[in-house]
């Protein structure tokens, strides 16, 4: 006779196996810096998201913000499961939420100072009496190229004016179309743009070398769940599509990151938390 008790366990397993019935994971939330707009950053990295959801097995949602300092405030409140961020703001992360570094862009970025081809403007110290489009206060890219600008003796909002543009590509816009002299941008925003539209500009200044966006994870993802990641995410920059997504955006590919390399960051990073701190 069929023991009950066994019968009862084998019903009880072959539930809990069932696909159908399983529990469904959440959604894993995918935070993209807001350096693109919104529609570009779901266009570059869709792609990336549906080799992870293939990989993993699990819904992957992409997230931006509608500017730096509100993705920042969501990233300290922790709400971005996968964070890809640039290295002065995955500084703060680590400190405030925890994040950990999980890979970055092996190409260094550098900031660029660009002007409308036909612009009368030749030198950088040129920039005196004139204006300055930026995408945000916040960037990376912006602070090197502003810094550049302050070892020639050009200060931010006295010999020079600022207008904050919300993005790289809004920031390029007005220079292309003659409303500010020149425009500070990232490398990879930079090659991002249509050929036509870099046709349509001149780089007066590129700054030394940074680091490029970095991949972190949460804390409360699994250190397991970290490495399938990882590794679903190496496995998408050996395939054609991800060649592609590296190529077009000038990446190459990814590389290790850790702690230690963030610390390089601090200062920048501290100058980003005191902006933060101020009335936006």
């Amino acid at each position: 006779m069929f023991d009950k008790s066994l019968h009862i366990l084998l019903l009880a397993c072959l539930l809990l196996c069932a696909p159908s019935l399983r529990a469904e994971q959440p959604p894993l939330s995918f935070g993209v810096f807001p350096n693109l707009s919104a529609r570009q950053v779901v266009e570059i990295y869709r792609p990336l998201a549906r080799a992870l959801e293939k990989s993993l097995k699990r819904e992957v949602v992409i997230y931006s913000a509608r500017d730096f300092r509100t993705f920042a405030q969501r990233t300290a409140r922790g709400e971005y499961d996968i964070l890809l961020t640039a290295p002065h703001l995955a500084w703060l992360a680590r400190q405030d939420a925890g994040y950990r570094p999980l890979l970055k862009y092996a190409t260094p970025t550098h900031g660029l100072l660009v002007v409308h081809k036909d612009s009368a403007l030749l030198t950088p110290e040129a920039l005196r009496g004139k204006t300055l489009a930026r995408a945000d206060a916040l960037a990376v890219t912006v602070l090197a190229i502003q810094s550049d600008l302050a070892a020639r003796g050009l200060r931010a909002g006295i010999d020079y004016q600022l207008r904050d543009a919300g993005t790289h590509n809004n920031a390029v816009m007005q220079v292309i179309n003659k409303r500010t002299d020149a425009a500070a941008l990232g490398l990879h925003p930079y090659l991002l743009l249509a050929p036509d539209l870099r046709a349509r500009l001149r780089v007066l200044i590129e700054s030394p070398p940074v680091s490029s966006l970095m991949y972190l994870t949460h804390p409360r993802l699994r250190d397991s769940e970290a490495r399938a990641i990882r590794k679903a995410m190496l496995a998408f920059a050996a395939s054609a599509e991800g060649q592609t997504f590296m190529k077009r955006g000038g990446y190459g590919g990814y590389a290790a990151v850790d702690g230690r390399e963030l610390r390089a960051f601090r200062p920048y990073a501290l100058e980003v938390q005191n902006l933060l701190q101020e009335a936006p």
